[in-house]
């Protein structure tokens, strides 16, 4: 949708902003996400098994504390809490209070992508040494953030993110600025690779291995503001991978064999991401809906789609086909998770669920099963099978 700037009034400067706030407009020649929901019915759905059925359920159920309140869930979930774990009720549940839509593309197609993610572990310090001295930065000082909606509704969910010079506020500065000057913010802990930086600002959480034996626990905290690009692209663009090998071993071993480009590598993604410290815990790392992740039941999906907090119906496979067909709950979003049939499929923490979601680019299917009676998400249309 193209905003009507002569009655924003937006200057100059914002606008260079706004081409980097959250939930920021699309890359040049590439609109909005534009979904269909498709009136499906249960037996349109995979079968799935009780193992899978009670784990995605309980998936989605751990946020119904959250949601109580909300006026899409909330007598959903009021209903849940109480329900015991057993899979015949659990079935009856969902028949009984909900309804099931085949997310569509806007050229009708069911398919989309299914990638993955994860939470890393990476060999840290909490301070600089002579093998740690990448810094993992908090929030800057002097980053200033505006909610957009609160003057143009219409502008939901954007920010902007800046620094004041004087009287003007300016975009802040790109991910190689900050690489190579540094910036006014608290330094969390000290990280050995680069790229270690990078792919813990790509998951968006992670740990960090101490010497003592301990993990510092970090999470997303906010973003420098601008549009965030894929490292990947820029090797496929250099020549340096074919885009069907792109995964994060591949950019990893890339890094290793040519240490000299990769900050040119680091510069091609000008989004940069500053991390919080986050309680010690055996949980797993919380969403954008501020409940732990299930390894293997909670998925960042694209909120313009899907909002978030929904419940899901997921078909897709593993990296070696192996099929993969659950429940899973919408409980994360992400930079990199846009489009009309899209989700990453959250794997658990650790090098094994790292090498599965860093090889995870396959096909899939997403069924929303959404409350009966309860209005649909902000979609152009929906129709019926």
């Amino acid at each position: 949708m193209k905003l009507p700037l002569g009655r924003l009034g937006l200057t100059l400067s914002v606008l260079a902003l706004l081409a980097g706030c959250n939930g920021s407009a699309p890359e040049k020649g590439k609109p909005h996400p534009i979904a269909t929901y498709t009136h499906a019915t249960w037996q349109d759905l995979p079968v799935v098994g009780e193992s899978d059925l009670m784990a995605g359920f309980n998936a989605w159920r751990s946020a119904c504390e959250r949601l109580k309140r909300d006026a899409v869930w909330g007598e959903t979930c009021a209903a849940a809490v109480s329900l015991p774990n057993d899979a015949r009720q659990v079935r009856d549940f969902l028949g009984t209070h909900m309804e099931v839509y085949s997310l569509r593309s806007a050229e009708n197609s069911a398919n989309g992508l299914i990638t993955g993610y994860y939470e890393p572990v990476y060999p840290g310090s909490l301070t600089q040494t002579a093998a740690a001295k990448v810094p993992v930065y908090g929030v800057p000082d002097d980053m200033i953030t505006v909610s957009l909606d609160s003057v143009y509704p219409e502008l939901k969910g954007k920010r902007l993110r800046g620094r004041l010079e004087g009287r003007v506020l300016k975009p802040y500065d790109t991910a190689e600025v900050i690489q190579r000057q540094g910036v006014k913010a608290p330094i969390l802990a000290w990280l050995t690779d680069p790229m270690d930086l990078q792919f813990l600002q790509i998951q968006g959480s992670g740990r960090i291995q101490l010497e003592n034996g301990r993990q510092l626990r970090v999470g997303y905290a906010d973003q420098n503001g601008h549009p965030y690009r894929p490292v990947g692209r820029w090797l496929v663009e250099q020549g340096q991978l074919e885009k069907q090998d792109v995964t994060m071993g591949a950019i990893h071993s890339w890094a290793q064999a040519n240490p000299a480009r990769v900050p040119e590598l680091l510069a091609s993604n000008p989004s940069y991401v500053f991390f919080s410290t986050r309680p010690d815990s055996n949980e797993g790392p919380r969403g954008s809906l501020n409940v732990p992740l299930t390894a293997g039941y909670s998925v960042a999906i694209d909120r313009k789609v899907i909002p978030l907090g929904s419940l899901l119906w997921l078909s897709t496979t593993r990296p070696d086909g192996a099929p993969v067909v659950r429940p899973v709950a919408a409980q994360d979003t992400g930079g990199a998770i846009a489009g009309e049939v899209r989700a990453d499929l959250f794997w658990g923490t650790g090098a094994a669920a790292g090498q599965l979601a860093g090889d995870m680019k396959q096909q899939g299917q997403i069924w929303l099963l959404w409350p009966k009676g309860a209005p649909l998400p902000d979609v152009p249309q929906v129709t019926d099978q």
